[in-house]
């Protein structure tokens, strides 16, 4: 039976969840603070932790965060007061499962925490039995397995606590307002406001007014002084997603308030101070839109002073059943059990070329979920168009996961050996050119040496 940790600083509630755990079967141990709870997670081993946010002297914001560097594949779930909740959600990206309010009810309580060990289980079985799995979920909600998105995590961490305008690069709905996010959230503007402005759903005539403001009387319609979003985010990060939909017209006054940290409100002649950090996004090539004639080639530099790409999905296999399993718990109902996947579904999922990105296989698991049967997510479940691509797919199918996964070996594992022989089948198809075969599975020559088998790595040697 599962081991689990609670903690909290008030007595009552340490006695009244020791009893609904021990009733249910769990083994538990208590924590009368985070400080105790924090020693406990360094010698014993846990399932899942329970804790209250509001604790003294560790509160329960500071024992997550150790536990995800201590015990990473250890499932919190937070305890917070209604006038937490703000806090309890921050808690949410900062990795832990889900949050309860208090006053609890005790199904809801015993639900979660079944869903949660659900989840942990399946996670553990699913990719193969990696502790390290929950490690690579950076930022409570990047799932980062691979390697180009572990890399784009890293330029996180180091480029957040700057004060440098960051351009983030990348196909629609790679995820490029996550990663902005995350920026924020590890920046010292954490505290303040995090505005995401979608510049293409703008109307043109608007656009200026939303970005700086507006006097009384600027325009039809302005009856009265409007603030705009730079003043609207001050003190905290204005994120300009889709900025190469910025008119022309506009981008001078655009690159002045970035320079200046100063603007303008339409139909006004006062200047404001702003005190806000510009991160931008953009799903074109800024580069081409120069050379065309179509953006500032000095607002451009002004933007791009740092640049993080976020590489499509399809050239980050890794990421694909990480990414299916964390937006599975996301969608499951309380009480839910954790559906499994079937082996023809792992193939067609990988195999697909995703053309929407990590945002269309979102939408495919909300799909797969409505028509779930038996608490399996089965080939039936899936968008048909998935089902059609895979099928016109022969190279998909080469590597197609066909029959029962052998006795004792992990998912993860399986698929390693799958994918070593779709590698060698693309490799004698190129007549063992590597170089051509890398290209061919739109991956690096290093990626291709890592991924072969030790003896096809030497054969040329």
């Amino acid at each position: 039976m599962a081991k689990i940790l609670i903690a909290d600083d008030d007595p009552t509630i340490l006695s009244l969840l020791n009893k609904i755990l021990i009733s249910k079967g769990y083994e538990v141990q208590l924590a009368e603070h985070g400080g105790v709870a924090e020693k406990l997670l360094k010698s014993e081993k846990f399932d899942l932790l329970i804790s209250d946010i509001k604790m003294d002297p560790v509160d329960g914001m500071q024992l997550l965060r150790r536990t995800r560097q201590l015990r990473p594949h250890v499932g919190a779930i937070m305890l917070t007061a209604y006038a937490t909740v703000a806090t309890a959600v921050e808690a949410m990206k900062e990795g832990a499962f889900d949050y309860i309010p208090k006053p609890f009810k005790i199904d809801e309580l015993l639900a979660t925490v079944k869903r949660a060990l659900d989840y942990q289980k399946s996670l553990q079985e699913q990719i193969g039995g990696d502790s390290h799995i929950e490690a690579k979920k950076f930022f409570g909600n990047i799932v980062a397995e691979s390697d180009q998105m572990i890399n784009v995590c890293e330029m996180i961490k180091r480029v957040a606590p700057t004060k440098t305008t960051i351009m983030i690069t990348g196909e629609s709905g790679t995820g490029k307002e996550l990663v902005a996010e995350a920026v924020h959230s590890y920046s010292a503007r954490s505290e303040g406001p995090f505005i995401p402005v979608n510049c293409a759903a703008l109307p043109e005539n608007l656009i200026e007014s939303e970005l700086f403001g507006h006097t009384k009387g600027a325009f039809t319609g302005a009856s009265a002084t409007k603030e705009g979003l730079f003043e609207a985010a001050k003190g905290g990060t204005l994120f300009l997603d889709e900025i190469n939909s910025i008119p022309h017209a506009l981008q001078s006054k655009l690159l002045r308030a970035i320079q200046n940290k100063k603007i303008r409100k339409v139909g006004g002649t006062e200047e404001y101070d702003v005190d806000v950090r510009i991160l931008a996004a953009s799903n074109r090539n800024l580069e081409t839109m120069v050379k065309e004639g179509t953006f500032r080639e000095d607002l451009f530099y002004r933007l791009s002073v740092i640049s993080i790409d976020i590489p499509p999905l399809k050239q980050r296999p890794d990421d694909i059943l990480p990414l299916a399993q964390h937006f599975i718990t996301q969608e499951l109902d309380v009480g839910q059990p954790f559906p499994k996947m079937d082996n023809a579904v792992l193939s067609i999922l990988q195999n697909y070329a995703w053309p929407g990105n990590v945002r269309e296989l979102q939408n495919v698991i909300q799909h797969c979920l409505t028509f779930l049967s038996d608490d399996k997510i089965t080939k039936e479940t899936l968008p048909s168009k998935l089902i059609v691509s895979y099928e016109e797919n022969p190279g998909a199918q080469t590597a197609a996961l066909t029959g029962e996964f052998e006795k004792g070996k992990s998912l993860k594992a399986f698929l390693r050996a799958k994918e070593k022989e779709y590698l060698k089948t693309v490799i004698d198809s190129m007549g063992g050119d590597k170089v051509a075969a890398a290209k061919e599975l739109d991956i690096s020559l290093a990626t291709l040496y890592r991924k072969l088998p030790e003896d096809e790595q030497n054969a040329e040697g």
